[in-house]
């Protein structure tokens, strides 16, 4: 039975890779921060099944200890700072866990077991202000956000333990993956469960940025298996993840708020605060290597990815609703 550590195991992606990882019968350890209040909420029901490690991205004993004790065999590295807005307002904090956190683990493993298999969850954000539109592995970076920025340093600190110390770690520069377990922050997440509150009258509007922002978007359970595939390629490397077609917000108010029966000209509502200071263009990943090296294809499409999380939100709102009456 081999043993996988997933830093960042209570988010959207790690709760995904947890399950698969737990479905091909591997020891899964969650390392968890500690915090005063539970936030455990997307693995509450893989809590019997994988074990929590205590661990911190800032504190580089921590990282070692979580290693000598669990002996994992593969690591998942998903832990950062991951919402681009909040890195304008928190720069500092998102260079500590999204670039130094990286090298703190990178160090973690060069100290305690050169041959453990490391990936590190890499962004479409480090491309930014696109040189070339698909964007492949070797497109130019330009990030647009300190997000971005400090994504672009944990790549390639990344690629300089490989190469360096010849360990075996790999970066997935995954473009936006979505799924009904998304925070409410992030921009999917909120068109769905705003189409959700209003079909079922608890809000009337929705206050929304730049509608033509386009994105390369996935499906988050569909991303986790090409982070698996890398760690079983016999040589590591650098993958684009993504589905090679993009979409603007408008469109997904268009598909959430359809979905439902509304117009979401009647609903969405223009808040020049949620605009990016830098905003980025033309995100579209090519992912032919991930296809003819490992295999990986993503099975969900937009239309049917935006459906799930509308319809995930239903549920969720009529549920509490209940539970509150």
């Amino acid at each position: 039975m081999p043993t996988a550590l997933i830093t960042g195991v209570t988010g959207q992606a790690g709760s995904y890779l947890a399950e698969l990882l737990h479905r091909k019968g591997y020891r899964v350890v969650g390392m968890h921060r500690r915090t005063s209040t539970p936030t455990t909420g997307r693995i509450a029901h893989l809590l019997e099944q994988i074990e929590i490690a205590q661990g911190d991205l800032h504190d580089q004993l921590s990282l070692i200890d979580a290693l000598k004790q669990y002996q994992p065999d593969e690591i998942y590295n998903l832990a950062a700072q991951s919402f681009v807005p909040t890195s304008w307002n928190q720069p500092v904090l998102t260079a500590e866990a999204t670039a130094l956190g990286v090298t703190r683990m990178l160090e973690a493993v060069r100290a305690v077991d050169p041959s453990v298999r490391f990936y590190q969850a890499s962004s479409s954000e480090m491309f930014g202000k696109v040189r070339e539109v698909p964007q492949t592995e070797s497109t130019p970076f330009h990030p647009r956000s300190p997000y971005g920025v400090a994504k672009t340093y944990g790549h390639f600190i990344t690629v300089n333990y490989r190469e360096s110390y010849d360990l075996f770690a790999c970066s997935g520069i995954l473009f936006n993956h979505e799924s009904p377990r998304r925070g409410l922050e992030f921009v999917t997440r909120k068109v769905s469960h705003a189409a959700a509150s209003i079909k079922l009258e608890v809000q009337d509007t929705v206050g929304l940025g730049n509608l033509e922002a386009s994105r390369d978007w996935g499906f988050a359970g569909d991303y986790v298996e090409a982070m698996w595939l890398m760690l079983q390629h016999d040589s590591p490397g650098d993958y684009v993840v993504a589905t090679g077609t993009a979409h603007t917000v408008r469109e997904m108010c268009e598909i959430a708020f359809g979905h439902v029966g509304l117009d979401f000209e009647d609903h969405v509502v223009s808040d020049p605060n949620m605009v990016r200071p830098a905003e980025v263009e033309h995100l579209i990943g090519d992912a032919s290597k991930a296809r003819n090296v490992l295999g990986w294809q993503p099975r969900v499409g937009f239309k049917e990815l935006i459906e799930m999380m509308v319809d995930a939100d239903l549920e969720l709102i009529e549920r509490t609703s209940r539970n509150e009456t």
